[in-house]
């Protein structure tokens, strides 16, 4: 079983989001509306997604409310933020990814470590998980690492066709 075989609705209610790009690699980003962090985070992910989609990539965001109650909003509004502000990358509905209701995705992520050594529970918004084309998690980056960063787009770059 990989990463893309996880049942996971898009926010727009279409369901397997994550196995209609399989063969693909993914960078898989819990998402916040009302982060401070989404100023900056948001439109970097999607200059990333939108420099390398021709390689391949897809970036995947992936809405919760567990950190400061920060994205609060349904589908529609969800939505209706990321139009707004030009992001056209692919979201999952909203799900939880920490504790008891921990979503299988997460579940399947955590485990791995990042730079510093930390796994397990995703610490805030704007976490990355890099997935292979063959839907096995090779790097994890914390919230404030930079979509940009040159450790995380060399480690993007290594999962290219």
């Amino acid at each position: 079983m990989t990463l893309f075989d996880i049942p996971v609705t898009g926010l727009d209610g279409t369901p397997d989001l994550l196995a209609r790009h399989r063969d693909s690699p993914l960078l898989v980003v819990n998402v916040a509306s009302g982060c401070a962090l989404a100023a900056g985070q948001y439109p970097a992910l999607e200059a990333l997604a939108h420099e390398h989609r021709a390689d391949g990539l897809v970036v995947v965001g992936v809405p919760c409310n567990q950190f400061g109650a920060q994205e609060p909003g349904t589908a529609e509004e969800i939505t209706a933020h990321c139009s707004v502000r030009g992001i056209t990358f692919p979201h999952t509905e909203k799900i939880e990814v920490n504790g008891a209701g921990r979503h299988p995705l997460y579940t399947a992520l955590t485990p791995l470590a990042d730079p510093e050594g930390h796994t397990g529970d995703v610490r805030w918004n704007f976490e990355k998980f890099l997935v292979s084309a063959a839907g096995r998690p090779v790097g994890r980056f914390a919230p404030t690492v930079d979509p940009a960063d040159p450790a995380l787009l060399e480690a993007v770059r290594a999962q290219l066709r």
